[in-house]
């Protein structure tokens, strides 16, 4: 029995010896825009409360990315754009108040003097009934912007957005709306 001593005492220590340590995950990178994969979601409805798809941010790298899918809207161009509160009370979704732009600059992708950070191109809905669009948005977007005291909305408009007009483009009313909440 003493001659075993030793090996039932040195075999646990063999075995941790042998057993690698578990690398510890990597801290997500903080950016100028927030922390990288850090997202936010928007369930998108109509005025009449029927689903109508979301909007996602997500921080990637020094940007926020917006990927938004739609469904149940009608047909054709229509602008969509981040507004500044995260209020969306039926039926005209007036609460979400203008479009976001922390940096004070007039509307459209395509003005002479920037864009709001809440700017983007306009969304294409099919037939069906049914559009997807990404953008990096610009113009001062950060998430905690995004996601600050009174929160964000994502709406889409009635009409295409003419990418000139300050302060809203000619997009007409509002059909759908969601308020962003982190995810």
């Amino acid at each position: 029995m003493l001659r075993l001593l030793p090996a039932i005492v040195a075999a646990p220590l063999m075995l941790a010896a042998c057993s690698e340590s578990p690398e510890q995950p990597a801290a997500p990178e903080e950016t100028e825009t927030g922390v990288a994969g850090e997202q936010a979601v928007a369930a998108l409805e109509t005025s009449d409360g029927q689903p109508a798809g979301t909007a996602t941010a997500t921080v990637s790298g020094d940007a926020l990315m917006l990927v938004v899918a739609v469904q149940n809207m009608p047909a054709g161009e229509h602008g969509v754009h981040v507004h500044m509160v995260g209020r969306c009370d039926a039926p005209d979704f007036t609460t979400a108040g203008a479009h976001w732009n922390p940096t004070s600059q007039t509307h459209g992708l395509e003005g002479a003097a920037g864009q709001h950070a809440g700017d983007m191109p306009n969304l294409t809905v099919t037939p069906q009934g049914t559009g997807t669009l990404e953008y990096t948005l610009e113009g001062g977007a950060t998430f905690a912007g995004l996601m600050d005291a009174d929160g964000s909305a994502f709406v889409v408009h009635a009409d295409a957005d003419d990418q000139q007009t300050d302060p809203s483009g000619e997009s007409g009313g509002r059909i759908a709306c969601g308020v962003f909440t982190a995810g």
